[in-house]
C-alpha cells in the first residue's frame, strides 16, 4: 500500500502535472458533459493568478490541486480515513498532515471551499514551492489517508490507465483508448476525437469548456 510520502517520489514535475490534470479534465467533460457528474475538472481562472485541477468520486471523497505563484499545493480527503478530521475530538487535521505546510500556501491552508461545515476536508497534503527541487509532505507516516488510492491517475498517466480505471462504472459503454491517447497528447481536440468518446455531442458542445480548462483546439 501506498503512503503520501511514496506519492510525492512518484508525482511528475509541476507542468507535467498540471498538463496531465488539463487532459484528465477534457476527458471527463466530454464523457459527462454535466458538471454535476465529472469526476476531473480544472478551472484555469480558480481566482487571480491562481488554476485548480480537482477531483471527486461522488461518494464523499476528493482532492484539489491548486497552481499558484507560490507553487502547488495539493489537499486530499478520503471522508472514511482514520485520519480524518472527524473521527477526531477537535475537527482538526491530524498531527503531521499540515503542521509542515510552508506559509506560503497558508492561503489555501485556509480556502473555505476546502471544508466541510467548517471543519478542513484534509486527509492527506503535498506541496512544492517554486524553489523546491521535489515534492513535499508532512512527517506523518500512517496509512489509508486517501493517497494510496485517490492519486492513481497522476501517478500512471497512461491512456491504458484512465480506460482501465473508466471500466469499473459498468453502466457506461466502454472508453476507447484512441481518443484518450489524444488528449492525453494535448493534441488539438476535433470532432471527430469529441465523438469518439460521446457520440451524443459535439465540438461546439465543449467550446466553453475548453476556455475554463485552457484546452487547445482547431
Amino acid at each position: 500500500m501506498k503512503n503520501v510520502h511514496q506519492v510525492a517520489t512518484a508525482l511528475p514535475p509541476v507542468e507535467a502535472l498540471r498538463d496531465h490534470c488539463r487532459a484528465l479534465a477534457m476527458v471527463d467533460t466530454i464523457r459527462s458533459p454535466e458538471w454535476e457528474y465529472r469526476g476531473y475538472s480544472f478551472d484555469s481562472d480558480w481566482a487571480p493568478g491562481e488554476e485548480m485541477a480537482s477531483w471527486r468520486s461522488g461518494a464523499g471523497d476528493d482532492y484539489s490541486i491548486v497552481f499558484c505563484p507560490a507553487g502547488v499545493y495539493i489537499r486530499g480527503f478520503d471522508h472514511e480515513s482514520p485520519v480524518s478530521p472527524f473521527a477526531s475530538d477537535d475537527l482538526r487535521p491530524w498531527p503531521g498532515v499540515v503542521d509542515d505546510v510552508p506559509e506560503v500556501f497558508r492561503p489555501q491552508l485556509d480556502e473555505v471551499a476546502f471544508t466541510l461545515d467548517d471543519v478542513p476536508a484534509i486527509t492527506c497534503c503535498l506541496w512544492r514551492t517554486t524553489s523546491d527541487d521535489g515534492w513535499r509532505t508532512g512527517r506523518a507516516t500512517y496509512e489509508r489517508d486517501g493517497s494510496d488510492w485517490m492519486f492513481d491517475l497522476l501517478l500512471d498517466r497512461s491512456p491504458a490507465a484512465y480506460v482501465a480505471w473508466s471500466a469499473t462504472d459498468e453502466e457506461e459503454p466502454p472508453v476507447p483508448v484512441e481518443p484518450v491517447a489524444h488528449i492525453f497528447a494535448l493534441r488539438p481536440l476535433t470532432e471527430e476525437v469529441v465523438r469518439a468518446l460521446n457520440p451524443e455531442i459535439g465540438l461546439r458542445d465543449v467550446r466553453a469548456d475548453l476556455g475554463e480548462i485552457g484546452y487547445p483546439f482547431e
